[in-house]
C-alpha cells in the first residue's frame, strides 16, 4: 500500500485500475476520472478506447452522483464512442470485400473488429444496466446522451447482421459465430434499454421541454430499428413494436403534438402487410404441398400471430391518436383494400385452403372491421373513402366495394350527423368533391364486372347462430343495401332518390339492375303512397325522355316492376291520371304489364289500350303516312304488343280481329327498300313480327308467305341484329302451324332459306337464338321435309347436333377462367379509369341517334337525306300499284316538285 499510495493516482497504469478495490475507485474517482476522460478523447488506438470505456464502466461508473451522470461521464463519453462504432463499421464492411478462406490476414482482422463490436456493445450495456439499477424513476434529461447514442449503434449493428449476405459475398460461415454474438449483444443493450426507457417519468404538467423532444427521439429511433429488424425476427419485431404503443400511449398527454403519427402508422400499415403476404404465401405453401409439414404449420401460426398483434396495435393506437391522423387516413384506407385484395374471394387472391381461409379471417381480419368502426366518425377518412377523384387499380376495385359495404351496416348505429357525413355529397376543395356513400356504392359496384361475371361469392351470415353461406357478391351487396334503405334517417331521403334515379340512369345495366332492385324494396318497404309517387315521378320521366336511348330502357323496366306493387285503388287513379284513351299515354302502356292488374280491371284497360292503339294505326293508315310519324306509329303498335302478350285473355273476337287487320294493312305497306333504308321502318317491322305472330294460326297463307318472302329478302342485306331477332322470333312461331298444300311451294323454299342464314350467322347471340328457334321450330312442324333443307352445310349440321346433345362446350378450369375473367377486366376498365372528370361532363344523356345527325361529316348528310326521300318516293309506287291514289295526292306531288326544282338552282 504504500507503494500505491506513493504513486499518484493520476499515473496509475490502466492495468493497474482495472483490480482496484471499490473504496479505492470511490475514494479516487474526483482525480482519477479527469484522465480516463482525456486519455479516451485523445486515444487513437480502438484497443484503448475499449479499455478505458470498460475501465470507467466497470470500476468508476456505480461511484458517479447518478443526477450528473450527463454532465460528468455520457456527454464526453458516448458521442466519441458512437464515432469510433462508425469508425469500426465502415472499416469492417471495407476489410469484408476481401474476405476468404485463404486471406488469414484479413479474416484475422475482421474477427478482432467484431470482437472489439461485440465489447464495446457489452460496455454500453454496463452504462444502462447501471442507471436501471440505481434510480426508480428516470428524468430523460439527466441520461438524453445514453438512449440516442445506444439506440444509434444499435441501429447500425441490426443494419449490418441483416446485410451480411451481400455485405460477405458468400463467406459467411467464416465469421458467422462472431455476428452471431453481435447480434445478441445489440439485442441485450436494446432489451436493457428499453426497460431503462420504461422507467422514465414525464411531468404531464408542462407542454414543452427537452424530455418531451428527446421521448420523441427515442421513439421514433425504435421506429427505424423496426423496419430494419422486420423479418429477422418475429418476436424481437412485435416486442420493439410493443414497446413503441406502450410508450406513445403512457406520454401521449406530453408528446401527442410531436410525434410524427403518420410515420408510425405507416411503419405499422407496412409491417402489418408485410406479415400477412408472408403468411399468405406459406398458406399457399402448405395447400400446394401434399405432406403437411410441422415446421411450416408451426411458421404459419407464429406469423398469423404477428399478423392479429399488429393489427390490434394499430387498432390501439389509432383510438387513441385518432385526432391526429388526419394525413394518415390515404394509408389506412389503402392497408384495407391492399389486404383484402389478397384475400379470398378477391379475383387476385392466393391459392389457399378453406381451412386456412377460416383461420386468417378469424385470427386476423376481424380487427379491420373495428377499424372501420374507428374511423366513421373521422371526417378525413370519409375524404378519402369518398373522393370523387378517387382512381383504383382493378385489384383494389372490388375490396372498395366490400369497404363501403362494411361501412354501410355500421351507420345506423351512428348518429344522425355521422350519417348525414357518410351520405351527403360536399364540395371539399376548388378541385374535390366528396361523393354520397350511396353514389359512392354504385360506382364501385359498377367496377366489379369482373366479379360479377364470374361470380365471385361472398360468405354471409343470414342470421345469428346460423352458419355462413355463400352468396353472389351482387346478391350481397343487394341485400346490405336495401338493410341500410330500411334504416336511412327520413332527412336523407333526398339522397337516397338522387343515388337511386342517377344509378337507374346508369349506363352500366349491371348497376341499373341493382338500383332497380333496391328501389322495388324501397316500394315495397314504404307505404302505398310513396309507391304511388315514385311510378307517378317515372311515369313523367319516360315521358319527358327525348327517344330512344338507354335511360328510356332502364326507366320503363322499372316502370314495369313498381306497378306490381301498386294497390288497387292505387292503380285505378294511375290508370285515370294516363287515360290510354289519350294517344300520348300509349307511351307508358306499352311499358306495363297488365298481368300486375286485378282481372277486373285488366280487361277493361287492355280493351282501352287496344281501341285506342288499333284506333291511332287506322288515323295513321288513312292519313299522309310520313316516314315522321312512325315513331308514333311504333309506340302504338308497342302497346297492342303489350297487351296480346300479357292480356291477351280480354280481347274479344272483334277485338283481335281489329289488331289483326290493321297489322295486316301496315305490313302491306313494308318493302326492302323503306326497311333496309330507315332505322324507324326497321322498327316497325321488328315490331309488327311478334304481333303477327301471335295471330299465326288466323293469318291469311298469303300474308305469311309475303313475310317470309321479305325475310329472306332482308337477310341478304345484313340488317341489324335486332331486325334478325325479330325474325326469328317470328319463325319460331311456326313451328305449330299447318300450312296448305297450295302454297307449301311459295313458303318452305324461303322459310329453309332464311334458317339456313340465320344459322350460319358468326355472332354468338344471334347463333344461340337461331339455334333455340330452329329447335322450337323442328320439335313442333308437320312439314319434317324441310328439316334437312334449313341445314345447308356440314358446319351448321355439326353446331345443331352439339347444340342438341348439349357438347362441344369449351372445358375450362376454375383456375383458367379467374384469369380470363381479371384479362377481360383489365382490358374493358383500364381506359375508361383514365377519363378524366371534364370530359365524364361532357358526355350527353340525349341518345346517340339524336347526336349523329350533328357528328356525320357533311357529304354524308346529304347522302342519307337523299336516300330517305328515294324511299318515300318508292313507297308512293308501290301504294299506286295496289290501289287508287287518294285525289290530294296530285297536289302534294306538284308541290313537291316545286320544291325540287328550287332546289336545283342551289346545286347549280
Amino acid at each position: 500500500m504504500s507503494q500505491e499510495r506513493a504513486v499518484p493516482a493520476s499515473a496509475v497504469p490502466l492495468e493497474e485500475l482495472s483490480s482496484w478495490p471499490e473504496e479505492l475507485c470511490c475514494r479516487e474517482l474526483p482525480s482519477v476520472l479527469p484522465r480516463l476522460l482525456s486519455m479516451y478523447q485523445h486515444s487513437d488506438s480502438w484497443l484503448e478506447h475499449i479499455q478505458i470505456l470498460k475501465i470507467i464502466v466497470e470500476m468508476f461508473l456505480p461511484h458517479m452522483n447518478h443526477l450528473t451522470l450527463e454532465q460528468t461521464f455520457f456527454s464526453q463519453v458516448l458521442p466519441k464512442t458512437v464515432r469510433l462504432f462508425d469508425d469500426m463499421m465502415y472499416e469492417l464492411t471495407s476489410q469484408a470485400r476481401g474476405l476468404s478462406s485463404q486471406n488469414l490476414e484479413i479474416q484475422t482482422t475482421i474477427r478482432n473488429i467484431l470482437q472489439k463490436m461485440v465489447q464495446l456493445l457489452g460496455a454500453l450495456t454496463g452504462c444502462v444496466q447501471h442507471v436501471c439499477a440505481t434510480q426508480e424513476s428516470i428524468i430523460l434529461e439527466n441520461i438524453h446522451s445514453l438512449p440516442s447514442s445506444v439506440l444509434h449503434v444499435i441501429k447500425s449493428t441490426f443494419v449490418h447482421c441483416k446485410n451480411s449476405e451481400s455485405v460477405y459475398s458468400g463467406r459467411l460461415h467464416l465469421v458467422s459465430d462472431l455476428l452471431q454474438a453481435l447480434f445478441k449483444e445489440a439485442y441485450s443493450l436494446q432489451k436493457q434499454l428499453m426497460e431503462l426507457l420504461d422507467m422514465v417519468c414525464m411531468d404531464p404538467l408542462i407542454d414543452e421541454n427537452d424530455d418531451i423532444l428527446n421521448m420523441v427521439v427515442v421513439i421514433h429511433s425504435l421506429l427505424d430499428i423496426c423496419s430494419v429488424i422486420s423479418g429477422m425476427d418475429h418476436a424481437f419485431h412485435a416486442n420493439t413494436w410493443k414497446f413503441i404503443i406502450k410508450q406513445s400511449l403512457k406520454h401521449q398527454s406530453v408528446i401527442k403534438s410531436q410525434l410524427k403519427h403518420k410515420d408510425i402508422i405507416t411503419s405499422l400499415c407496412e409491417d402489418i402487410l408485410f406479415s400477412f403476404r408472408s403468411c399468405l404465401q406459406l398458406a399457399e405453401q402448405m395447400t400446394q404441398s401434399d405432406a403437411q409439414d410441422n415446421t411450416d404449420c408451426k411458421l404459419f401460426q407464429k406469423t398469423l400471430k404477428l399478423c392479429r398483434f399488429f393489427a390490434n396495435s394499430l387498432l390501439h393506437y389509432t383510438k387513441e391518436f385518432l385526432p391526429f391522423l388526419s394525413d394518415s387516413c390515404c394509408t389506412l384506407h389503402q392497408l384495407y383494400l391492399q389486404v383484402h385484395s389478397k384475400f379470398p374471394p378477391s379475383l387476385y387472391a392466393a391459392g389457399i385452403s378453406k381451412a386456412q381461409q377460416e383461420e386468417i379471417a378469424g385470427a386476423f381480419l376481424v380487427t379491420l372491421d373495428p377499424l372501420v368502426s374507428q374511423l366513421l366518425k373521422f371526417q378525413p377518412f370519409v375524404e378519402v373513402v369518398l373522393d370523387s377523384e378517387l382512381e383504383l387499380p382493378c385489384e383494389l376495385q372490388f375490396p372498395q366495394c366490400l369497404l363501403l359495404v362494411v361501412i354501410m351496416d355500421e351507420l345506423p348505429s351512428q348518429p344522425e350527423d355521422v350519417q348525414t357525413l357518410w351520405c351527403t355529397e360536399t364540395q371539399v376543395s376548388e378541385a374535390t368533391t366528396r361523393v354520397s356513400l350511396l353514389k359512392a356504392i354504385f360506382c364501385s359496384f359498377e367496377q366489379c364486372s369482373g366479379e360479377l361475371s364470374l361470380p365471385v361469392h361472398v360468405q354471409e351470415v343470414k342470421s345469428k347462430g346460423q352458419t355462413e353461406v355463400a352468396v353472389t357478391l351482387y346478391q350481397h351487396v343487394c341485400v346490405h343495401l336495401c338493410t341500410f334503405i330500411a334504416s336511412l334517417h327520413p332527412s336523407l331521403f333526398p339522397e337516397l332518390d338522387t343515388a337511386l334515379l342517377n344509378a337507374v340512369l346508369s349506363a352500366n345495366m349491371i348497376t341499373s339492375l341493382l338500383a332497380m332492385d333496391a328501389w322495388c324494396f324501397l316500394a315495397r318497404y314504404g307505404t302505398a303512397e310513396l309507391c304511388a309517387h315514385h311510378v307517378t315521378i317515372v311515369a313523367h320521366l319516360i315521358k319527358s325522355c327525348p327517344g330512344e336511348c338507354h335511360q328510356l330502357t332502364s326507366l320503363s323496366v322499372l316502370l314495369r316492376r313498381l306497378f306490381f306493387f301498386m294497390t288497387p285503388p292505387q292503380q285505378v287513379e294511375f290508370i285515370q291520371k294516363f287515360s290510354p284513351k289519350e294517344a300520348e299515354n300509349l307511351l307508358l302502356w306499352q311499358y306495363i304489364s297488365f298481368q300486375a292488374l286485378p282481372a277486373e280491371l285488366r280487361k277493361q284497360t287492355a280493351l282501352e289500350v287496344s281501341r285506342s292503339g288499333t284506333a291511332q294505326c287506322r288515323k295513321w293508315l288513312s292519313s299522309s303516312r310520313t316516314l315522321g310519324e312512325l315513331e308514333s306509329l311504333n309506340t302504338v303498335l308497342s302497346a297492342l304488343l303489350a297487351v296480346c302478350n300479357s292480356a291477351s285473355e280480354a280481347l274479344d273476337m272483334g277485338q283481335q280481329t281489329a289488331v289483326k287487320e290493321v297489322g295486316s294493312q301496315l305490313w302491306a305497306l313494308l318493302n326492302i327498300k323503306l326497311v333496309t333504308g330507315q332505322p324507324y321502318v326497321q322498327q316497325t317491322l321488328c315490331l309488327l313480327l311478334p304481333l303477327l305472330g301471335f295471330f299465326i294460326q288466323t293469318l291469311d297463307p298469303q300474308l305469311i308467305s309475303q313475310v317470309i318472302t321479305l325475310q329472306t329478302s332482308l337477310l341478304k342485306s345484313e340488317p341489324p341484329d335486332h331486325v334478325r331477332l325479330a325474325v326469328l322470333d317470328f319463325l319460331s312461331s311456326l313451328g305449330k302451324l299447318f300450312i296448305p298444300q297450295a302454297i307449301q311451294d311459295k313458303i318452305l323454299p324461303h322459310l329453309s332459306s332464311v334458317f339456313a342464314l340465320l344459322l350460319a350467322d358468326r355472332n354468338w347471340l344471334l347463333e344461340q337464338h337461331s339455334l333455340e328457334a330452329f329447335t322450337q321450330f323442328a320439335e313442333g312442324t308437320n312439314h319434317e321435309e324441310i328439316v334437312p333443307q334449313c341445314l345447308s352445310s356440314e358446319e351448321t349440321k355439326k353446331k345443331v347436333v352439339s347444340f342438341l346433345e348439349k357438347t362441344g362446350f369449351v372445358d375450362e378450369t376454375a383456375a383458367a377462367r379467374v384469369e380470363r375473367v381479371k384479362q377481360e377486366k383489365g382490358t374493358f376498365w383500364e381506359p375508361f379509369a383514365k377519363v378524366t372528370v371534364e370530359e365524364a361532363k361532357k358526355s350527353s344523356l340525349q341518345p346517340s341517334a339524336k347526336r349523329a345527325r350533328h357528328e356525320l361529316p357533311l357529304e354524308e348528310e346529304y347522302r342519307s337525306a337523299l336516300q330517305a326521300a328515294t324511299a318515300a318516293l318508292e313507297a308512293i309506287e308501290l301504294l299506286l300499284q295496289k290501289s287508287p291514289p287518294p285525289d290530294w295526292l296530285l297536289t302534294k306531288m306538284e308541290t313537291l316538285q316545286e320544291r325540287i326544282d328550287k332546289l336545283k338552282h342551289h346545286v347549280f
